[in-house]
């Protein structure tokens, strides 16, 4: 990533990878429109500025926001996504989505890599609690919400279901 590169990334690195039975064109095309990442539990809303900016509300801890403007500094359509936040962020991060055919023809496997460095202070300790003691299981959960949404167009959920 192009952070890694300046040596910026010191601090979290986190990847998983999932198989989708969708089209990889598909799949590139849903995630390209960032507004549709919201299935990421930790995401408010995405914001898109131009063809290559975007602004990012996640939900922190005790009701706390955290705010972020991001860059696509890499992409080749349908095969990979390559962001980091935007110089002055409160926090330096990037990542990494790459999107390759599965073998045996069962669709799309979608690999994502996140690196993180949170600053001190508040605001810093409200980015890891966010993404808790292990970003790699929390990447795995929102991977499995985006393959169910896929497959099935909805994701399955208990809330507002009755006791029984």
């Amino acid at each position: 990533m192009a952070g890694e590169k300046r040596g910026e990334f010191k601090g979290i690195n986190a990847q998983r990878t999932v198989t989708v039975n969708r089209p990889r064109a598909d799949v590139y095309r849903f995630w390209r429109d960032f507004t549709n990442l919201t299935f990421m539990e930790h995401l408010e809303s995405v914001s898109v500025k131009d063809d290559k900016q975007s602004h990012w509300v996640a939900k922190g801890p005790a009701g706390k926001t955290l705010e972020w403007d991001a860059v696509i500094v890499r992409e080749v359509e349908n095969e990979r996504i390559e962001w980091e936040s935007i110089q002055g962020s409160d926090m330096i991060s990037g990542g990494l989505v790459l999107f390759k055919d599965a073998p045996g023809e069962r669709g799309t496997e979608i690999q994502v890599v996140m690196v993180y460095d949170p600053p001190g202070g508040g605001v810093g300790a409200a980015f890891a609690k966010l993404f808790g003691e292990n970003p790699s299981q929390k990447i795995r959960e929102d991977l499995r919400r985006l393959k169910q949404l896929l497959e099935t167009g909805e994701i399955p959920t208990i809330s507002g279901q009755p006791q029984g």
